[in-house]
């Protein structure tokens, strides 16, 4: 897979990103390191400049992610990049010594169902996302899940759309939140305060899973916070960030 690095300190950060985005995906995050940090990110098998993975299966993608492990290292999973970072910690429990989900869904949502029904499927995926048009009246209807000048739908225009869609069906078939229940290691769960409503949602359920798990709320982002809370992020990914919400809040939060 096509890697990136920043930094060489010894605590080990591995980014991975959601089903539309790159490496770059990350970049944000890395304009001010600490002196103690690496962060690699990667193009996903079929992203970017990465080769498709020998089979569109989630076992092949997982374990091409999981020989990028060469030491203990914190995965940082962005939207479905998160389920992908979960999959590998259950693969390889003993290298990964924490787990970052950024605005992470803990099911499949409904209103991707209609691009894997058999018939219509990949017609209303290539009309809504590998159509300019298409994109644009997406991001339009999102403008409340974002922030004022960014794109939900950018990262399309660039994208192997036949890749994407692998990754949707995918991740249809990764199951729900339930799955991970026997992850041990330390958990943080990150989600905009204005993202979807199924984001915040999981949020809380995510959070009532694992006794270990830290929540915290980015106030004022959407369902980018990488781009729309960079510094909160930066802060609760190398340290530094100490007001995070507690269930009941989230529970409050998203009604």
């Amino acid at each position: 897979m096509r890697t990136e690095r920043w930094g060489c300190g010894p605590r080990q950060f591995l980014g991975l990103h959601g089903w539309n985005g790159t490496r770059q995906t990350f970049a944000s995050l890395v304009d001010r390191l600490p002196e103690d940090v690496t962060f690699r990110s990667v193009d996903l098998p079929g992203c970017g400049e990465s080769a498709p993975p020998p089979r569109w299966d989630l076992d092949s993608v997982t374990a091409e992610i999981a020989r990028e492990l060469d030491g203990p290292v914190t995965l940082v999973g962005n939207c479905s990049g998160a389920i992908l970072a979960l999959l590998v910690a259950e693969r390889a429990p003993a290298l990964v010594e924490r787990v970052v989900l950024i605005d992470a869904f803990a099911w499949w949502p409904w209103y991707f169902r209609i691009f894997v029904e058999p018939h219509i499927g990949r017609y209303a995926y290539f009309s809504t996302f590998a159509n300019p048009i298409g994109r644009w009246l997406t991001n339009a209807s999102l403008k409340g899940r974002r922030a004022a000048g960014t794109d939900l739908t950018g990262g399309f225009a660039r994208a192997d759309h036949e890749s994407i869609y692998r990754y949707l069906m995918l991740l249809r078939d990764a199951g729900n939140a339930e799955n991970f229940r026997d992850l041990a290691m330390p958990i943080d769960i990150l989600y905009g305060a204005r993202s979807f409503a199924a984001v915040r949602q999981s949020a809380f359920t995510w959070a009532g899973m694992w006794p270990q798990a830290r929540t915290f709320q980015l106030e004022n982002a959407g369902h980018l916070p990488i781009l729309e809370a960079a510094r909160q992020v930066r802060e609760i990914l190398f340290g530094g960030y100490t007001c995070s919400t507690q269930p009941d809040h989230l529970l409050n939060s998203v009604r």
